[in-house]
């Protein structure tokens, strides 16, 4: 039972890192489009059914979604070439640079609150970080956004 107790503190920790973030930042953007934008980049263009399918909302909310993102100018739908009837959701360059810097400032806003860790806490929580990102999306670590330096260590 301590592995899931673990596993639920670390859960809730990252949705209060995130909430803490984005409330810093000020961030008007919905969540949506972020997770959005990271579907895509972690998975190349996707159908509007199965990028609603991984962010785990309705199709027709994703449509409109994918419509908003694409009038700001961070994805294009266009026809799918295997499918004429179906439509490919793809991020700009604007969009992954919007992404890119969206994460940068979440980092900048969280930085502060662990200045005072020391290298044995930076080893722990580096480790972490490879482990979940190996159990999540089986790369080690995560690969930065295109145009992004790699995050020093």
């Amino acid at each position: 039972m301590e592995h899931a107790a673990d596993l639920e503190r670390l859960i809730i920790a990252a949705h209060a890192l995130t909430r803490i973030a984005a409330l810093e930042t000020r961030s008007e953007a919905p969540a949506a489009q972020w997770r959005t934008l990271a579907l895509l980049r972690d998975n190349g263009p996707l159908r509007i059914g199965e990028l609603a399918r991984l962010s785990r909302v309705t199709q027709p909310g994703m449509t409109k979604l994918a419509g908003a993102m694409e009038q700001a100018g961070l994805v294009i739908r266009e026809p799918d070439p295997d499918d004429s009837r179906a439509v490919r959701v793809i991020a700009t360059p604007e969009g992954e640079a919007a992404y890119a810097g969206w994460r940068a400032q979440f980092v900048a806003a969280l930085l502060p609150r662990f200045s005072d860790l020391g290298a044995a806490d930076w080893d722990a929580l580096r480790t972490a970080a490879d482990l979940l990102s190996r159990r999540t999306t089986g790369e080690t670590p995560i690969r930065p956004a295109p145009g992004e330096e790699p995050s020093e260590r």
